[in-house]
């Protein structure tokens, strides 16, 4: 890895994704190039200068001659910011994604954990009946994701109240398919409202699941937020009053919501917990919730990535993924 010369020339530095370099290497006529990515994550756009004095030709400089690393094949740390192109010139707002942790009722438990503003998966049954109480903020069930009413939610839309949240997204701006990525190691990603497992597209050479989600074909997992109990209720309790539980401050697009269910690996076995994971001390157990009267847990830190596919707007979740050893 070393940064790109960007002083001079304009330069375009391309790599093949781990498929392409496969099929590349097939040597069977399958190697074709379709389609390609364009990022920026190297660049801050806080640098752009309008104040400078020497003109207006030194406004965006700094930005031009930001150090740009060489483009690198691994899909786990490069093209973290991938660029949009959108034909409207009238935009005056982008859609975001938000954890939504106000519903309670209705549509489930939503809540994050306070140890790690995301979540954490109990990993064996044992281990959710070690909690002190249930359910207990952001924590899943991962042997049984269906006994417990906590799960993860998502919602899309424009979080500015520049723009009233009467009005709905607009449909080229709206998030209809939404890509979940979870290490195939550690857990699955389950319907919302039963065990059902969601169909995985692929998984990668870093054992990285992808499952793609989209709305019409998977209504369990992605819907309107409008249809969503908690927004209907509220709006006809008074349809004058903005619903609490929405956290999207303007136009409402889609909801993403999901559960995560152990990998038998994780359940029968501590072979990651012992490689990749750490002992959860007494202290640090009591925080998240876990009765430490002789009990021991082990535990493994990890991330589940969303993105929207019309946008690429993504949310990094940070996972704990507990387990009861002794």
């Amino acid at each position: 890895m070393a940064f790109l010369d960007n002083s001079g020339d304009i330069i375009l530095d391309a790599v093949l994704t781990d498929t392409g370099r496969f099929r590349l290497a097939k040597g069977d006529g399958s190697f074709k190039i379709v389609k390609f990515a364009l990022a920026d994550d190297e660049i801050n756009y806080g640098l752009y200068d309008k104040n400078n004095t020497s003109g207006s030709a030194y406004y965006d400089l700094e930005i031009l001659q930001t150090p740009v690393m060489e483009a690198f094949t691994n899909n786990t740390s490069t093209m973290n910011y991938k660029l949009l192109s959108i034909p409207r010139t009238n935009l005056l707002y982008l859609p975001v994604l938000k954890i939504n942790s106000r519903v309670a009722d209705g549509d489930g438990d939503c809540s994050v954990n306070s140890q790690n503003g995301g979540y954490a998966v109990c990993v064996t049954q044992d281990t959710y009946d070690a909690l002190n109480t249930t359910p207990n903020p952001g924590t899943l069930n991962g042997e049984s994701p269906n006994g417990a009413a906590n799960q993860v939610r998502l919602d899309q839309g424009i979080d500015n109240d520049g723009i009233s949240w009467r009005f709905e997204l607009d449909q080229d701006l709206r998030e209809t398919q939404y890509i979940i990525e979870v290490d195939s190691r550690l857990a699955n990603v389950a319907n919302p409202d039963n065990e059902t497992l969601a169909q995985i597209s692929f998984i990668d050479d870093d054992n990285i699941a992808s499952y793609y989600l989209s709305d019409g074909t998977e209504p369990d997992f992605v819907k309107s937020i409008r249809t969503t109990p908690s927004y209907t209720v509220g709006v006809q309790s008074n349809p004058n009053v903005r619903p609490a539980d929405l956290v999207i401050a303007g136009p409402q697009g889609t909801t993403v919501n999901f559960k995560l269910k152990s990998t038998l690996e994780l359940m029968s076995s501590d072979y990651l917990f012992n490689t990749i994971g750490a002992t959860l001390d007494s202290t640090q157990a009591a925080l998240w919730g876990f009765n430490t009267t002789e009990k021991t847990y082990k535990y493994i830190d990890a991330v589940v990535k969303v993105t929207g596919a019309t946008t690429g707007y993504r949310l990094d979740l940070p996972v704990r993924f507990i387990k009861r050893t002794s």
